[in-house]
């Protein structure tokens, strides 16, 4: 394509386009009609010289060119309770529901890991003297001691607070850090999941297995999926630098960046109702039974929301991002 030919015809509807979105008044409904048609010659216009002859300047001034007549064509639009309910409703179930072939393995063996390593420090007492002096240990499981003093170290608002805000960010790094090739997320679940064999193995050791489970349990399940949810969706990020699949490695990112941003503001909530329980339920006087019982009845809702109106949302088409006018115009790439 000759660059300087094709500028030369079509200088005259940009520069009306450009004076169409100057006009300080409103548009008279021809003019209206006129902005449309020339947004979307445009629009090609910009994509055939990306695609055939790119040019730097002439690149750039046709792209805010289609960005601020697509702005004035679609208009602005505010976030509202639609907005909010579509997304309880459809985006953020649909996200982890159609990333469950990524955290419900990334779940599976994240919790046998957690049990090998509890098994081997249980099993093991030299490795036990090596991760604290026997008088430390021993305080830290006796009844009272350190892994029960936690959930009352701090009045129950306070440490749920704390403990939320922990695990949102736990869960936000996963997110947003697996577009490194998921190597943060490898690293943060070995970790918690570390933390967690080490409580198992020293509780176990010690006879008390059962108290440290009934402490675990009641906020654990729910806590641990959302982080198992979020390490699984930055594990799918990390792999989709790999491979994009259909689409370009840029779109794809956009995709799932998109959805991923969305998740997190859900699993935010997840972790707000996990808090909660482990703020005000696991330290109470209600008896280990009723305490687990809740936990896993919070469980089981989850699952079920994200199993039900998840697999519903799915099969209508929702991926989890966001709605087509609030993206970007996107590049077509030749197959």
């Amino acid at each position: 394509m000759d660059l300087d030919v094709f500028v030369t015809a079509h200088r005259a509807e940009w520069d009306r386009l450009d004076h169409l979105l100057r006009r300080g008044r409103r548009l008279t409904g021809t003019e209206a009609d006129e902005l449309v048609t020339l947004y979307q010659r445009t629009a090609t216009h910009l994509s055939l010289i990306q695609s055939s002859a790119p040019d730097p300047r002439l690149t750039a001034r046709l792209t805010q060119l289609v960005a601020r007549a697509r702005a004035k064509v679609t208009g602005t639009r505010r976030a509202g309770l639609r907005d909010a309910a579509h997304f309880l409703t459809h985006g953020f179930p649909a996200a982890v529901h159609g990333s469950r072939h990524w955290w419900i393995p990334t779940a599976v063996l994240s919790t046998l890991l957690a049990a090998v390593i509890g098994w081997w420090i249980g099993a093991n007492p030299g490795i036990q003297s090596a991760i604290g002096a026997p008088a430390d240990l021993r305080e830290m499981t006796r009844p009272g001691g350190g892994y029960e003093a936690y959930y009352s170290s701090d009045p129950a608002a306070s440490f749920a607070a704390q403990v939320w805000t922990n695990n949102a960010r736990a869960a936000a790094i996963c997110l947003t850090l697996g577009a490194f090739l998921g190597i943060p997320v490898i690293g943060i679940l070995l970790l918690n999941m570390f933390n967690l064999g080490v409580g198992i193995g020293l509780m176990s050791s010690a006879g008390r297995l059962d108290v440290f489970l009934g402490l675990v349990l009641p906020h654990g399940l729910l806590e641990l999926t959302a982080v198992f949810v979020a390490a699984g969706a930055g594990l799918r990020l990390g792999w989709t630098v790999i491979d994009p699949g259909p689409l370009s490695r840029r779109a794809a990112l956009a995709q799932r960046g998109r959805a991923a941003l969305g998740m997190a503001i859900g699993l935010a909530l997840v972790l707000f109702v996990s808090g909660g329980i482990e703020g005000f339920v696991t330290p109470s006087g209600l008896p280990t039974w009723a305490r687990i019982s809740i936990g896993v009845a919070a469980e089981l809702l989850f699952l079920a929301y994200v199993h039900i109106l998840g697999r519903r949302a799915v099969r209508a088409g929702e991926t989890g991002d966001v709605e087509t006018a609030d993206r970007g115009a996107e590049r077509p790439t030749a197959a």
